[in-house]
């Protein structure tokens, strides 16, 4: 690996994952505060917000996928010696702990006489810190069956991803409640209260295990333009694919299920995903380095999740701004107090880096 193939490699990881929590600390803060009034898409900028916050999942948890498989690929090991399989095992596992410590429903810890059926239904929502434990879980899995199979784990990871996509447009027609507990039920339909069921999120994290993949064989990519070239062609390719199957749907059905449960909705934003790689791949060819603030937020994207999630939202053991507030603030204070929350977020890692406090637990 050249000094150069390093250096943009760092850069750009580091900067999509500071863009993709950033993102996400702000679409909570503002779906929090904004009032109801002002939530019309007869407004451009709020039509223009809530577009982007259907972003927000996919390109974090796209994210996420590049960057551990990309570690995990960086090892040039067999799989048995991968320091990354058992990591990644323990941080699967560690994810879908903190998962259900946010929806505790009692803050006894053992007693549930006093929990309501509405905290039981929080408490097994399926949200994105599930998904990402699964999604984890899934791609050590599927490394190894691409050693089995001769290595070929782009292959794997591009053919488990399609798969993915083509069964939401089954699973979501399944009510999966009515043969299974709601806990596991919530893993594989929005229709179980699932926020992020593996169909189809569980798409994005393993399309970008292909490119974390893909990055760790090509020590040179970034040197070269046509990179950021392919990302955005092949994105933009995707985007017209999830065009053109809503297009076949209306004619064959005179309805159409893009912005709802169409597999076409799935590639469309994987499409858009790929069109901001390009963006950040290109502009991290031309730095010679970021600001220490972004690395470190790119670098404790959980303790920001958690932290922030649990100021907006509360948990069992404390209120959360949403009780005060909620849909309570026009524009204008909403939109500071977004800043605010990140200004916090970047206080709080800069801290933790500054007096050296350990964390390894919470730091990808």
């Amino acid at each position: 690996m050249t000094p150069v193939a390093s250096k943009n490699r760092i850069i750009f990881i580091d900067l999509i994952r500071a863009f993709a929590v950033l993102n996400m600390v702000q679409g909570h803060t503002i779906d929090v505060l904004l009032a109801a009034e002002y939530r019309s898409f007869d407004n451009w900028l709020y039509a223009l917000w809530h577009t982007n916050r259907g972003l927000t999942a996919p390109i974090f948890l796209f994210t996420a996928g590049t960057v551990f498989t990309y570690l995990f690929r960086l090892q040039k090991v067999p799989f048995a010696q991968n320091p990354r399989v058992m990591r990644g095992l323990k941080r699967s596992l560690l994810l879908l702990f903190v998962a259900y410590i946010l929806r505790y429903p009692t803050p006894t810890i053992v007693y549930w006489g006093f929990v309501t059926q509405q905290q039981l239904d929080i408490f097994f929502t399926v949200d994105v810190l599930h998904l990402i434990s699964i999604g984890l879980a899934s791609i050590v899995l599927l490394a190894w069956i691409s050693e089995k199979l001769g290595g070929r784990d782009k292959t794997v990871f591009l053919t488990f991803t399609i798969m993915i996509i083509v069964a939401y447009y089954f699973t979501e027609k399944v009510n999966w409640l009515e043969y299974m507990h709601r806990g596991l039920a919530g893993y594989l339909s929005r229709s179980a209260g699932s926020f992020f069921p593996i169909f189809p999120f569980l798409a994005y994290l393993t399309a970008g295990a292909f490119l974390g993949s893909f990055l760790a064989d090509k020590p040179n990519v970034f040197r070269q333009k046509k990179f950021t070239v392919y990302l955005a062609g092949i994105g933009s390719g995707l985007i017209i694919l999830a065009l053109l199957i809503d297009i076949v749907e209306q004619q064959l059905t005179g309805t159409s299920t893009l912005w709802t449960t169409s597999p076409a909705l799935v590639v469309l934003r994987l499409g858009i995903v790929l069109i901001f790689n390009a963006v950040f791949t290109y502009i991290s060819a031309r730095l010679e380095s970021i600001p220490r603030i972004l690395i470190l937020l790119g670098r404790n994207t959980l303790l920001i999740y958690v932290v922030h999630l649990m100021i907006l939202y509360g948990s069992t053991w404390n209120p959360g701004i949403t009780l005060l507030f909620k849909q309570a603030f026009g524009p204008v204070l909403t939109i500071g107090c977004a800043f605010v929350m990140i200004g916090l977020m970047m206080l709080l890692v800069w801290l933790i880096n500054k007096f050296n406090i350990k964390n390894k637990a919470l730091v990808t």
